[in-house]
């Protein structure tokens, strides 16, 4: 079996056929809306926090699976490793969010709607998927599940204010007063609140409250892989009832589509191979490294499709800019794995030779490493 196999078949049957999916999600909604065109009405008659009842239920079941994997004690461990985990920060909360947001206004100057929905995407910092690109690259999995615990809380805190700095604030700077959307930062915190804060909440208890009962192992072994997947499930259906509301617009715009594809493409791109090649420079192993530049490269495209909707609607420009997301990252995010472990045989090939007894490796191990090396006698 090549290696490309073999790392496909790690995934599972959801996540290997993710973009598939997507497009079976669409056409399923579109079909559903022309059967019954009264749909769309009916499902946006109950409203929660602006947004029709049966889409944030959606919203919430993508999210809470992916908040209740997260290792939330292990926060407690960031300042073992203050360079990574600061060069994690610098990444996710500047360079990122800056470099979707000039992608998006080179590539897209005609098209402000589909703009924002980027720059949502690009202030939604990966805290789902970025676990299972990272197993699959064969990257540190502590140091994977502190970032993604980092990047929960940092979100709860900057996403409202970044966002309103972005979409609200930078445009008119930029001379786009006339086309700058004014938008609150309060209604972006009541987004972000009720779509990641909800959802975190609940994710946090169930956590603590199983592990507490039944143990980590448990947990981690018999109740996350059956929750997991509920994640993906929900984006789909999620997917379904949008189009099912507003499918015709969306799908009679293939070559927007694509517009929106293209800086996303490059971002991905972008953010990991700077990620990959500073991390390098820095002097951190591969373990590390490889984590460092998936956590940057991934979004959180539960959080900016929930935003987008909860702040202009489900047949927003801003919402197809966030659906478009997911189809084009798990393609690009998967050719990245190869990409890594092609990397790690031509820049850290002395990494294999080099003994796991010997001190002056300690230092540069990744972090679950070092601690075992540090009780040994």
């Amino acid at each position: 079996m090549s290696r490309s196999a073999k790392v496909t078949a790690k995934l599972s049957a959801i996540d290997r056929f993710l973009p598939i999916w997507i497009f079976v999600a669409m056409a399923l909604g579109v079909g559903l809306g022309r059967v019954s065109p009264a749909l769309g009405p009916v499902l946006d008659t109950v409203k929660l926090g602006g947004v029709s009842l049966p889409i944030a239920i959606g919203l919430f079941w993508m999210m809470y699976p992916v908040l209740a994997k997260v290792r939330y004690g292990r926060l407690r461990s960031v300042g073992a490793n203050p360079r990574l985990f600061a060069a994690s920060l610098v990444f996710n909360w500047v360079l990122g969010p800056l470099l979707m947001f000039g992608l998006a206004w080179l590539l897209l100057p005609d098209h402000p709607h589909y703009r924002t929905g980027l720059v949502l995407i690009g202030l939604a910092r990966c805290i789902a998927m970025v676990l299972i690109w990272n197993m699959l690259a064969k990257g540190d999995g502590e140091i994977a599940a502190l970032l993604v615990a980092l990047n929960s809380v940092f979100q709860i805190v900057f996403y409202s204010v970044l966002g309103w700095l972005f979409i609200t604030v930078v445009p008119g700077w930029l001379g786009a007063e006339s086309t700058a959307f004014n938008v609150s930062m309060g209604e972006i915190a009541k987004s972000v609140l009720l779509f990641l804060g909800v959802p975190l909440v609940a994710g946090a208890l169930t956590r603590f409250v199983l592990v507490r009962r039944r143990g980590e192992r448990w947990y981690e072994q018999k109740f996350l892989p059956k929750v997991g997947p509920a994640a993906l499930l929900g984006l789909l259906y999620t997917i379904v009832l949008m189009f099912a509301m507003q499918g015709g617009k969306i799908v009679s715009l293939p070559l927007d589509v694509l517009r929106i594809s293209i800086p996303l493409a490059l971002y991905f791109v972008i953010m990991f191979t700077t990620a990959f090649v500073v991390s390098k420079k820095l002097g951190f192993s591969y373990e590390e490294t490889a984590s460092l530049s998936f956590t940057a490269a991934g979004n959180n495209f539960e959080l900016a499709i929930a935003v987008a909707i909860g702040l202009f609607g489900i047949a927003s420009g801003e919402a197809l800019a966030g659906v478009v997301g997911p189809l084009i990252e798990v393609p690009a995010l998967l050719a990245l794995v190869y990409l890594s472990l092609w990397l790690k045989q031509k820049l850290f090939a002395h990494e294999r030779g080099a003994s796991s007894h010997d001190p002056r490796r300690v230092e540069d191990a990744p972090l679950g490493a070092r601690r075992s090396q540090e009780v040994k006698p």
